[in-house]
């Protein structure tokens, strides 16, 4: 049998991919009027369609899911207008793209809720952390606990938003499991400190998850449907007091729900990989029998030793793909990457977004 490679196709439900890179989700805060995505972001993921797979910026479900300014949304006709510009762009230079659905939770400010309102949240506890509005950043607000009547509205939300995706041309969707937003806020002790059906146990911990899952697999099917989790990352001030059984759990639910993928965060979401060294990622790995994406630090040398031993079927690279749209040509050359403007990730026009070099140009 031949080694996969790197640079090999792959098939991820019904679709070929090119190549075994994928571009990770990247948030840069340039939606325009009504979270509407824009030209500049068609050209932007037009320019990176070289990945074998694209997952776009996390996208809202709904108008209370926001947690930073100008962050789009995948839940109003013009937001599916907005992201159709995108995924034409895409598919027209031979790409795949997925949208990643998210609801902040508790990783909000009231500025952005609805006529002010408090975030949401699976409990009133605030979270240590700082959002991005008006221009600057700022600490979070308290949010309030969703009640046992709300809940289903929000699963429901997740489901109408894949909707919206597969009307806007994605390929398919990834569910925001990771770095401390709702659904894993659901799941950390930390954060939830329910006492009904959504809290307390493992199990119930897990129930939003799984009725999330389970509503955008009803609403687009399983093999267009991924999920990303962050078992071990401190994002967000987001903890738990056993996250290998928590997650060991999490997996086995995934299991027997068969989305088409899980993305795995190893170590701390854009920081170091060894925080916790002594979680098993492979345990987590051998117990999903679908494609198994990993992310965070990886270089060409780990990625291809990753896909070569069969650790991971699909490696995701986050910020070399903002400063270099041409990443899988230079990687396959072994050529130098551009460097990170890091003034403007967040927010802006086209400077720090559409106007880094490819390697033919530079």
């Amino acid at each position: 049998m031949t080694t996969p490679s790197l640079f090999d196709p792959y098939q991820l439900g019904g679709i070929t991919l090119a190549n075994r890179l994928v571009m990770a989700p990247l948030t840069r805060n340039r939606a325009g009027e009504g979270l509407v995505p824009t030209p500049l972001m068609a050209e932007y993921y037009g320019q990176r369609a070289g990945a074998g797979l694209i997952i776009t910026e996390a996208t809202q479900i709904s108008a209370t899911a926001q947690g930073y300014q100008d962050t789009p949304g995948c839940y109003t006709p013009e937001q599916v207008a907005g992201w159709r510009r995108v995924t034409d762009a895409v598919h027209a230079k031979g790409g795949r793209i997925f949208v990643q659905l998210w609801h902040v939770g508790r990783v909000s400010h009231r500025s952005l809720q609805p006529e002010g309102a408090a975030p949401l949240a699976p409990s009133a506890v605030q979270a240590n952390t700082k959002t991005y509005v008006n221009n600057a950043f700022a600490p979070t607000d308290e949010p309030r606990a969703l009640t046992l009547e709300e809940i289903p509205g929000v699963v429901a939300d997740f489901a109408h938003a894949a909707r919206c995706a597969i009307e806007a041309g994605f390929d398919g969707v990834e569910i925001h499991g990771a770095n401390g937003y709702l659904v894993d806020q659901f799941l950390r002790d930390g954060a939830n400190k329910r006492t009904d059906a959504y809290g307390g146990s493992i199990e119930n911990r897990t129930r939003f998850l799984k009725e999330v899952v389970e509503a955008v697999i009803g609403a687009i099917g399983a093999e267009r449907t991924g999920i990303r989790l962050s078992p071990v990352t401190p994002a967000n001030d987001l903890s738990d007091s056993n996250p290998q059984a928590l997650f060991s759990h999490v997996v086995d639910v995934l299991e027997t729900l068969k989305p088409v993928y899980i993305h795995m965060i190893e170590g701390a979401t854009g920081g170091p990989r060894d925080i916790a060294p002594e979680f098993d990622f492979a345990a987590l790995r051998a117990r999903f029998s679908g494609t198994w994406m990993v992310n965070n630090g990886y270089d060409r040398a780990m990625a291809e030793a990753a896909i070569a031993s069969g650790a991971a079927d699909l490696v995701a690279f986050g910020k070399a793909f903002i400063s270099t749209p041409d990443l899988v040509e230079r990687l396959r050359r072994g050529a130098p990457l551009n460097e990170l403007d890091t003034a403007h990730l967040y927010g802006g026009g086209a400077q720090g977004y559409t106007d880094y070099p490819t390697l033919d140009a530079a």
